[in-house]
């Protein structure tokens, strides 16, 4: 079986909007030099990353979901770390266990700043991925990763929120679909800030440690 994961579709607007905001932010950069033969002021230095920059976004700000232990999780409850939220499914074949399992390798190539980065999972399949279930699946990439579980009209919700797109591709049985869906991740700032959005096979793990990185020193914009 092979994986419906896709990174298009929904997220095209969110993408071309953070096109343009680098594109902007970039401009914003160029020397000011004043007329009569003023030396040109020097350049700030500003930090780059390799996914998507997204910051500013006026969408998926906002995170109040149940855990799989029916605990409300909030976003800010996580202050002081870098968050990193995928939407996915426990009968993934490959998109999902993939981007767990590099989230995994770079909190431990981190080092003691591993204990700085935040997994969160968020199940499009609440219907399948049981609180058990759910709460295995993450466990067995990383002891600290959080899977939440939305309620089917709250998923709808969330969605819209952060812009995931997801549908329901029918298999041999009822119980035997899988799921497109948008396959990235958001990752907030310490300050809680949504801030990048790292697109699915996309520089794999180091790419996304040298961007966890730079949010978590005090070298990165905001």
């Amino acid at each position: 079986m092979t994986s419906r994961c896709i990174t298009h579709r929904a997220s095209r607007r969110s993408f071309t909007l953070a096109g343009v905001s680098s594109l902007l932010l970039a401009l914003s950069g160029c020397d000011r030099g004043g007329s009569g033969g003023e030396a040109a002021q020097p350049k700030a230095t500003v930090a780059t990353f390799n996914a998507v920059d997204i910051t500013g976004a006026d969408y998926a700000g906002k995170l109040e979901m149940p855990d799989a232990q029916g605990k409300v999780r909030t976003l800010s409850e996580f202050k002081g770390k870098v968050v990193v939220v995928f939407f996915g499914y426990t009968h993934c074949p490959d998109v999902c266990p993939t981007t767990l399992a590099e989230l995994a390798e770079v909190k431990r190539s981190l080092g003691a700043d591993g204990d700085k980065v935040q997994g969160i999972f968020v199940t499009l399949d609440p219907e399948r991925d049981t609180p058990e279930l759910l709460s295995a699946y993450v466990k067995n990439f990383d002891a600290g990763f959080i899977a939440l579980r939305p309620e089917p009209t709250q998923l709808k919700a969330l969605a819209r929120e952060f812009k995931v797109f997801y549908m329901k591709v029918p298999g041999k049985t009822d119980d035997a679909y899988t799921l497109d869906h948008t396959a990235g991740s958001y990752i907030y700032d310490p300050q809680g800030r949504v801030r990048l959005f790292s697109r699915y096979g996309a520089g794999g793990p180091q790419a996304l440690a040298d961007d966890i990185k730079k949010l978590l020193s005090n070298t990165a914009p905001a």
